[in-house]
């Protein structure tokens, strides 16, 4: 195998700029010896599956020829690196090819076609996968970075080949960072602590985590990490003898038991000591689990019997005791810790596994290919990151926006987790700080939209409660219920936010369409025009002649618009009569008149009416808070729908001003459905208990408080408290502030004006 390629590479070679082969001759003979030392890796592919790497490899090396790294090595040195680490993985051949092409795309000018041509289309997509997307014009670096973070985690969550290869690339990127110029640094080691190491971590590939967080510090705070390698050496030498007698003193106890096992040091990352201080605010010193030990046993029950040995051996330290066998990490992790008082009295943390979990340990979702311990149905796999990996579809169904989608993400990507339990004793791991709705939503969509209240250990909490470890958490839930906007401010997992942004948007568009269908029916009345329907036959042709003038794809996204106030409803019902009279339609000429003479006898007739239950399609606006008894007007904001104002508002009638085609007539409904906010100041004098007062005064009045400022001036005799109240109507209002007025200490109480601001 080695033989017959040796020869390719050679011509290759010599085919590339007569500079490039004269300047760097050694770095050519290491990319033939680089792919021999693959080759020596691939013993456990059949004949067929190595010849379609050779092809892979072949095509590679002459796609990149010519082309050199910043170490001045020849380009196809990265790939052959790359799909080695993909071979220690004991990737397919499929991968391992993929790894070869993976910047063939993007950097070669080679078509997808073509590579699938070559190669069929499995490979093709693996590459496409990992392709960023140079085609398409973004408007920032980072927005161009979130798409192409989006089209890598859902070609990971269809196939969780590209991620293993993307790691691959990054580590092998990152060993190499030294040779890149140093202003780089910064953003790639950055982007590798945040967005990689984390996605490791979660897939389980701990070994891989452990390295890209090292080459990380090593390359942001090389200083920092300079001095702390020096002093783990320096502790490395003076612990030698101490952890040569735990060692000893471990073999000679587990063969006294007749257990066989393999023990293995730990040794703390410098990233992980140097987060540690940082943290903890502690000097090195102090760090005293730099060191540990793995013991590997034959079988779980082993495990245990391994803590009770080491147990009898030395003394543990109190609350230093978890079981991830019990309960399993996210990713999959299972071990025994435990944190013994050695030799000396120092602390040595210890680790107990069998060699299955240790290659899920290291290995996370690649031991799916390292270590076939389980059948493909078993739902163990499921600890291998395939749960989240689906998650990640799902999030994206409902998010199309690349920033938004990889904010979701991100939230996942944190280690920390808690471990809870469903009323049926079923564990469910979330992230540290995730909520009852959090949980609701992990265990079923529809349980999570129609979640209305909650019990944990029995007891009634609020839904933003945070989980702790060992809750038993009970959701209840009723058919009318709904996704809160409220909700978005706690919940904790990228896949609760985005179901519930999902839903509202849902519920937002399908009110706007209802509103712009009654904004345009009112337009075409003005006009002339009644009961144009869509689904008479007679006006199809008119339809879509209007769409092509709007540019909408259907009347439903038309009428949306028009709720939403991206179009103007009078300038499509102009359209829509043009195109009706092309046809042979008139308008009403009473119907005409009647609207001309209602509009200008300034008749709100034909207005809006507007009850409450508008939901996400209208808008009370903040600056005046309108509620029923004010003279409104209503606002067509630009993508924002209908807003509300009261008729004195100073910013309305700035609005007014600028943009008057865009104000509607808005009424109120004889029967509001719910209570509107509005604002009050109440003048008081400074004395014990004052506020306690006021509130009091405010709960009589049936006004619920929703928010209180005190202001800044606690020193002066007589303070102003600004509320934001909830009340019914105008009527409502005066009996809340005549109840103010009645109550000691108040000077004075009003509704803030619609000119002035908070």
């Amino acid at each position: 195998m080695g033989n017959s390629l040796n020869p390719t590479v050679n011509g290759d070679s010599k085919t590339q700029t007569a500079g490039a082969a004269a300047a760097h001759p050694a770095a050519n003979n290491a990319a033939a010896a680089s792919f021999a030392g693959l080759t020596a890796k691939l013993d456990y592919l059949s004949p067929a599956d190595i010849e379609q790497v050779r092809l892979a490899y072949r095509f590679a090396d002459e796609a990149h020829l010519g082309q050199m790294r910043n170490s001045g090595e020849p380009y196809i040195t990265h790939p052959i690196a790359v799909a080695a680490q993909c071979a220690e993985w004991k990737l397919d051949a499929q991968a391992l090819m993929a790894a070869l092409l993976h910047d063939a795309l993007e950097d070669c000018g080679v078509t997808k076609a073509e590579l699938i041509e070559r190669f069929d289309a499995p490979v093709a997509e693996l590459v496409d996968g990992l392709t960023k997307l140079d085609k398409l014009q973004f408007n920032t670096r980072e927005e161009n970075q979130a798409e192409s973070f989006r089209k890598m985690l859902l070609a990971m969550a269809r196939d969780v080949r590209v991620i293993l290869i993307k790691l691959a690339d990054r580590s092998h990127n990152m060993r190499t960072l030294s040779d890149m110029p140093r202003s780089k640094w910064g953003r790639i080691a950055s982007e590798t602590l945040e967005i990689y190491a984390p996605i490791a971590h979660r897939l389980g590939l701990n070994q891989t985590y452990r390295e890209l967080q090292d080459l990380s510090f090593q390359h942001l705070r090389p200083w920092r990490y300079a001095i702390l390698s020096k002093a783990v050496a320096k502790a490395r030498n003076r612990r030698r003898d101490l952890i040569q007698k735990v060692h000893k003193e471990l073999e000679a106890s587990f063969a006294a038991a007749g257990m066989p096992v393999r023990i293995a040091g730990r040794e703390k990352t410098l990233y992980s000591i140097y987060k540690k201080m940082d943290l903890k605010h502690l000097s090195f010193a102090q760090v005293t689990d730099i060191y540990g030990f793995r013991v590997l046993v034959p079988t779980i029950t082993d495990c245990y019997t391994a803590l009770g040995l080491l147990h009898q051996l030395y003394k543990p330290v109190p609350g230093k005791f978890k079981d991830h066998i019990a309960i399993a990490k996210v990713n999959g992790y299972q071990s025994l810790h435990t944190t013994l008082v050695g030799p000396s009295g120092v602390n040595v943390e210890f680790q107990m596994r069998t060699e299955a979990m240790h290659v899920v340990a290291e290995s996370g979702v690649a031991a799916h290919w390292l270590y076939k311990v389980n059948g493909a149905q078993d739902p163990s796999n499921d600890r291998l990151g395939t749960k989240w990996l689906q998650s990640l579809l799902d999030i994206q169904n409902e998010t199309r926006d690349a920033a938004e989608f990889w904010d979701h993400v991100k939230v996942d990507l944190f280690p920390d987790a808690v471990y809870v339990f469903t009323p049926k004793s079923r564990i469910m791991a979330l992230p540290r700080g995730a909520t009852v709705v959090d949980f609701a939503y992990a265990i079923h969509s529809n349980i999570g939209d129609r979640t209305m209240a909650a019990r944990i250990n029995g007891e009634q909490v609020p839904l933003r409660t945070e989980l702790k470890n060992g809750d038993v958490v009970e959701v209840v839930t009723a058919p009318v219920s709904t996704p809160n906007p409220a909700w978005l401010g706690f919940v904790r997992t990228g896949r609760a936010r985005s179901k519930i942004r999902h839903h509202l948007k849902t519920l937002a568009h399908v009110e706007s369409q209802e509103l712009g269908e009654k904004l345009l029916v009112q337009a075409l009345r003005a006009e002339g025009i009644d009961n144009v329907t869509h689904d008479d036959p007679t006006y199809d042709g008119v339809w879509e002649k209007l769409l092509r003038f709007t540019g909408n794809k259907t009347r439903q996204e038309l009428l949306t618009d028009i709720g939403l106030g991206k179009r103007i409803a009078n300038i499509v019902a102009k359209r829509l009569v043009h195109l009706l009279m092309e046809k042979g339609t008139r308008p009403d000429a009473l119907l005409l008149t009647r609207e001309r003479f209602t509009n200008h006898d300034s008749s709100t007739l034909r207005a809006i009416t507007l009850d409450g239950s508008e939901n996400a399609s209208v808008q009370f606006a903040s600056c005046c808070r309108p509620i029923p008894g004010d003279a409104i007007l209503g606002y067509l904001g630009r993508g924002e729908g209908l807003v509300v104002h009261r008729d004195e508002c100073q910013v309305a009638k700035k609005l007014q001003y600028k943009d008057s085609e865009r104000f509607i007539g808005v009424e109120w409904s004889d029967e509001p459905v719910r209570p509107f906010e509005t604002e009050v100041v109440v003048t008081v004098t400074n004395g014990k208990g004052v506020l306690a007062k006021v509130a009091a005064s405010l709960a009589s009045a049936e006004a619920d408080i929703v928010h209180i400022d005190m202001g800044q001036e606690g020193q002066h005799d007589a303070t102003d408290l600004r509320f934001i109240i909830a009340i019914r109507d105008h009527n409502h209002l005066e009996g809340v502030l005549r109840a103010l007025a009645r109550t000691s200490f108040v000077l004075r109480a009003s509704r803030k004006s619609a000119a002035s601001t908070f």
